[in-house]
């Protein structure tokens, strides 16, 4: 019979102040490229100086998501995400600074500070979120990605409804910064200290704090350790499966306008339309696929998620039908949906917190260079053989991922540091464990093994 762990009111406290701000990042983001165009015109420049200026975007990001992990191992994810709020906030009213004084290094700079501020918190937020299943005993990061995914629609909804009233998009920005930062005290007074932290870190002091000598060899401990959990051949192949599938979502969300444009000749307004259609999509993948995970494993659901995903961009490709091909977003968007949090999820599972959190780091690491990085490269193939060809890339990176998806097979022990034997190990270990659901692992006290067997 499955037990069901008892939920104490400090964890459901912890999990509620996780869903809350990444509701709120998801809304500053979209609130953000929602009123891109008004930030263009405000800044008075071309679409190429505009692409200048939105660099500071990924430099930012890439930039917070490197150094996410090494931090959260030195000081716990609660300093990483306390200093990312911050920098998320002074982002936006940077930003909205620089639009309102129609300054574009001043845009540059809050777009390099938000992008920061998120990849840090990102990290962090993944690590947490995981700690937060093992506790409970029950997929969390699905649901977490999801309110980030809801986030996104609210902020465009909003921004939408801004633009068509002339709102002044500084003001807009501002009042999102202030939203921002309300989510963000109460979410680091409700994140309890330390999670991820190695033993001799600098306690929860934050990033931006001097450290002792036990924190610093701490940090370089966390740069090892994140480098180290490479050689388990079962990470690599999970690590591929992320890369793949953040692919499939950074590019709808970089190209999906364009591309119905372009590629189908609609219009603006239905480019927009059919990107906030997968932008529903992704939402509610996410909050209805717990059910499914518990029932079916990580391996079942990414599976289908990677062939849903590659019918839905296949239809879009290949279809003459701009109507079918709007439609197809949908299984573009609910075939995404998963990949990221499951993945991420299973990077952890059978290992301590300790090395759980250098697994999960690592592998959302790769996920974000992968969201972040690669869909921007489909430009230039597209210059040569245009977007709708260009996004057979993705079409073939969801193949590969659907192939190699028995990685995620639920392990029962944790795998000896470089065992190449590991992904072995979750082969051998599926039989019952696939389709054996969270909570019975959960109630066995939390720890380290059954707690993250369960997928996000």
């Amino acid at each position: 019979m499955k037990v069901t762990p008892v939920v104490d009111a400090r964890t459901r406290r912890w999990r509620a102040a996780l869903f809350l701000f990444m509701l709120a990042t998801g809304v500053s983001m979209a609130s953000w490229v929602a009123r891109t165009p008004a930030v263009r015109d405000a800044l008075d420049v071309s679409t190429g100086a505009m692409g200048l200026v939105l660099f500071g975007l990924s430099v930012g990001s890439m930039a917070g998501v490197l150094v996410s992990g090494g931090l959260v191992r030195r000081h716990g994810g609660r300093a990483v995400i306390r200093s990312g709020a911050g920098l998320l906030v002074a982002g936006l009213l940077v930003i909205a600074g620089g639009a309102a004084l129609e300054v574009s290094g001043g845009v540059f700079g809050g777009l390099a500070l938000f992008g920061a501020g998120l990849g840090l918190a990102e990290v962090a937020f993944n690590i947490e979120g995981a700690a937060v299943e093992r506790t409970v005993g029950r997929p969390v990061l699905p649901v977490l990605h999801g309110c980030f995914s809801l986030g996104t629609v609210v902020g465009a909804l909003l921004g939408m409804g801004l633009t068509a009233v002339r709102f002044p998009v500084g003001w807009h920005l501002a009042a999102v910064a202030v939203a921002v930062a309300a989510a963000g005290i109460w979410t680091v007074r409700a994140i309890p200290p330390g999670t991820g932290r190695e033993d001799g870190g600098s306690g929860d002091g934050g990033p931006g704090d001097g450290g002792s000598g036990h924190g610093e060899r701490a940090g370089a401990r966390g740069w090892r350790a994140q480098v180290e959990v490479w050689r388990d051949r079962r990470l690599v192949l999970i690590g591929l499966i992320v890369l793949a599938m953040a692919f499939a979502e950074g590019s709808a969300n970089d190209w999906l306008p364009l591309l119905m444009v372009d590629g189908h000749g609609t219009s603006a307004t239905a480019g927009s339309l059919t990107f906030m259609l997968f932008a529903v999509a992704m939402t509610t993948g996410r909050f209805a696929g717990g059910p499914l995970l518990v029932r079916y494993g990580p391996a079942a659901v990414v599976r289908a998620s990677a062939v849903v995903a590659a019918v839905g961009v296949a239809l879009v490709v290949f279809s003459s039908s701009a109507l079918l091909a709007g439609a197809a977003v949908v299984l573009w968007g609910l075939g995404a949906s998963l990949g990221f949090p499951v993945t991420v999820s299973a990077a952890g599972e059978g290992a301590g917190e300790r090395d759980a959190s250098a697994r999960v780091a690592a592998v959302s690491t790769a996920g974000y260079a992968a969201f972040l990085v690669g869909p921007p490269s489909l430009g230039f193939l597209a210059d040569h053989v245009g977007l709708r060809a260009a996004m057979i890339v993705v079409l073939v990176l969801l193949g590969g991922a659907a192939l190699i998806t028995g990685a995620l097979r639920r392990r029962t022990a944790a795998p000896v540091a470089g065992d190449g034997e590991g992904a072995a190990a979750g082969d051998a270990a599926d039989g019952g464990a696939e389709g054996g659901g969270v909570a019975s692992r959960g109630a066995a006290g939390g720890g380290a093994t059954s707690a993250h067997s369960d997928p996000v």
